[in-house]
């Protein structure tokens, strides 16, 4: 898994260096090894290491432009918050549970770009430029899916670009849009998470006040009754089948 994702870095950068400017009239002079048979330019040993070597070190904010990584790290965010823990779980256990729950959403997403792109590259079927138009179709498929119109037609109005359907949008569109969407709708769910615990907040310190203990700190009363309401409805549990499903995964 982790040698694919490594090579889906390589193609996703080749695309991001690209985005100023069309697939077709991409291209880089003086550092290619020759022509194939179809007269297509190929990059050489040296420019393909470099670009391999850029993938790695941009690769943590491509997983959180590009994947579901955004949406699950703020839930997590908010629900600690909403709980009322200030470090536990830590930061590096939420961004764990996130990495790994974001990997189980994209994986279909992941091995369709392994099969139709790195595979056929690999193999020397397609050139490099061919595997990149065809990594680039399930990310888009991914990125609209959850994407919506609004932040679409906002960004398409802002770079002055136009098309009669979304997939024929550039990534310099798409990206910025999905990422603006994922905002809305994790701070949405997070919304919806505060909810009961903020209800619990209010309902013991009502009842603190009506007794006369107003120097006792209502967030510490209330903190083993949300951890104790948070145990009994399964709540782990429920926060991952909600987000998870809010990608369409399992909805049939």
């Amino acid at each position: 898994m982790i040698k694919r994702i490594s090579i889906l870095s390589f193609f996703i950068v080749l695309g991001v260096l690209a985005l100023p400017c069309h697939a077709a009239d991409f291209s880089i002079p003086a550092v290619t090894l020759g022509t194939n048979s179809a007269g297509e330019q190929e990059y050489s040993l040296s420019m393909q290491v470099m670009l391999f070597l850029t993938a790695l070190t941009v690769l943590p904010s491509l997983v959180m432009m590009m994947t579901s990584f955004t949406r699950f790290i703020i839930v997590m965010s908010i629900l600690r918050q909403a709980i009322g823990l200030q470090s536990a779980p830590s930061n590096q256990i939420l961004v764990g549970m996130s990495l790994f729950m974001t990997l189980f959403v994209m994986s279909p997403v992941f091995n369709q770009i392994y099969d139709t792109a790195i595979v056929p590259y690999s193999e020397d079927q397609i050139s490099g430029r061919q595997a990149f138009e065809q990594a680039q179709k399930p990310l888009k498929n991914f990125m609209l899916s959850q994407t919506r119109i609004k932040d679409l037609n906002n960004f398409m109005e802002y770079s002055g670009e136009k098309a009669e359907k979304p997939e024929d949008l550039s990534m310099k569109v798409i990206i910025p849009a999905f990422m603006v969407s994922e905002l809305k709708t994790a701070f949405q769910i997070g919304f919806l998470i505060f909810l009961p615990f903020l209800v619990i907040d209010l309902v013991v310190a009502s009842i603190l006040m009506a007794m006369g203990m107003m120097m006792l700190s209502p967030v510490l009363i209330a903190l083993p009754f949300k951890l104790m309401l948070f145990v009994l409805v399964d709540g782990w549990s429920m926060i991952i089948g909600t987000m998870i499903s809010s990608f369409g995964i399992g909805a049939g």
